[in-house]
């Protein structure tokens, strides 16, 4: 059952932002993100040594993106490449959708609402995922990172606002639906709402805490709500 806090958010959305790796899948699920992070070290090592010695031992491949800005123009070029081919691969054996993203998709489909999905993680990766999956005629726009601009990732509200744009939505009527503290910064930086996704223990305070409207523990608990208002 939803309680009064979700109820609240959802009647007041128009356009649904869904955060993509968490609320719809779990990318590395298959491929080791430490596996890949070495990988993407590795090319930073062929062009700055000196950079290289800073990402080694860095398990996420996000934050070797973030920290290829160090290194100038041809490292981020670089490692932006390697980790969008890398992601492609990785949900290839991702696995089945998180469960209740599915219905969640549909209800806010369904419900006359506009949806995006709001990703740190490339564009291709997310498109090849909801097109495997099924998914893709159930999402107007899919914005992932901006290519090259890894400053422009979430909690950083750009995707968030273009997302918005793009679906011809107020950001003050669009909620996002994250599972990580940057989601819930990068909403509130926006203007939009945010609707925190649980789903590890200790998670619903943290998001709670940074400002989440809602916090919900499953994806389905958002889907019944959704489905139970139209717009």
């Amino acid at each position: 059952m939803a309680s009064s806090k979700l109820t609240k958010v959802v009647e007041a959305t128009s356009g649904v932002l869904f955060d993509f790796d968490g609320p719809i899948c779990d990318v590395f699920a298959g491929r080791s993100a430490p596996g890949v992070a070495r990988e993407l070290a590795e090319v930073v090592v062929q062009y700055d040594a000196t950079l290289g010695g800073k990402v080694d031992g860095v398990g996420d491949p996000m934050e070797i993106l973030r920290l290829a800005m160090q290194g100038g123009e041809p490292v981020i070029r670089a490692i932006e490449e390697s980790l969008t081919k890398a992601e492609v691969s990785a949900i290839k054996v991702a696995g089945p959708p998180v469960p209740g993203a599915v219905a969640a998709l549909e209800a806010a489909h369904s419900s006359g609402r506009k949806v995006a999905v709001v990703s740190n993680n490339s564009t291709a990766c997310v498109r090849a995922y909801l097109m495997l999956h099924g998914l893709r005629h159930l999402v107007h726009e899919v914005i992932g990172r901006a290519a090259y601009r890894p400053e422009l990732m979430k909690p950083d509200p750009h995707s968030l606002l273009l997302a918005a744009a793009r679906l011809r939505v107020h950001p003050h009527h669009c909620t996002l639906i994250g599972d990580s503290v940057t989601d819930v910064e990068a909403a509130r930086a926006a203007g939009t709402m945010s609707i925190g996704f649980a789903n590890k223990p200790q998670k619903d305070l943290a998001l709670a805490e940074t400002g989440a409207n809602a916090v919900v523990t499953d994806m389905t608990t958002i889907a019944d709500a959704l489905a139970s208002s139209t717009r």
